[in-house]
């Protein structure tokens, strides 16, 4: 598909993540690799596809993620990583996806360092949700979810250190931590 098949502002949101530069990476501290996947439903109306995790998990329990996990060793890239979590978690057929590129990894507060990966969705996918894994699946519009404003700072004090965190709520749901903060990543990315 090119850009003219996609809603104006869809076709502009990928014109605008294609022309930038992530910005630069940082050493990090973590070194077990992991991916996630930010799925762009490709609507009218663009949404991001978020789940919020099962309550039963041992880490991260109820909390709002992206598809993604840790890379296996046989995974090769985190594009594979995220392709392979996606259709573990939300059944998503990795060949329906159009990968539009990565983003510079994050650190995460349990020693992963975790590169999102952009992709794009055909409108008519049907997502089910694995229980062991996903609570609730839920979209965002796309517009929405990059308007920077709605993203909020909060320090913790930690050891010594002040580590930054971002809040945001969407209808009932609370988005914080790395995926707040994956969001407001890419909207910075994304900004006019």
């Amino acid at each position: 598909m090119s850009h003219q098949d996609y809603p104006a502002s869809l076709a502009d949101f990928i014109s605008r993540f294609q022309l930038q530069l992530p910005q630069a990476v940082r050493i990090s501290q973590n070194v077990r690799p992991a991916a996630v996947l930010i799925p762009i439903i490709c609507r009218p109306e663009p949404t991001l596809l978020l789940t919020r995790r099962a309550d039963s998990l041992r880490k991260h329990a109820g909390q709002v993620a992206f598809p993604g996990g840790k890379t296996d060793a046989e995974d090769g890239s985190p594009i594979i990583t995220a392709l392979r979590e996606a259709q573990e978690e939300v059944a998503l057929p990795p060949g329906a996806v159009h990968i539009l590129g990565q983003m510079a990894p994050l650190d995460s507060s349990t020693g992963f360092q975790v590169t999102p990966v952009v992709g794009l969705i055909p409108p008519d996918i049907e997502f089910h949700a694995n229980e062991d894994e996903v609570a609730e699946l839920f979209e965002i519009p796309l517009q929405e979810a990059l308007r920077l404003s709605r993203y909020f700072p909060l320090d913790i004090h930690r050891q010594g250190h002040v580590h930054r965190v971002y809040l945001s709520w969407y209808q009932s749901q609370f988005i914080w931590g790395l995926t707040a903060a994956i969001i407001r990543r890419l909207a910075q990315q994304v900004a006019i």
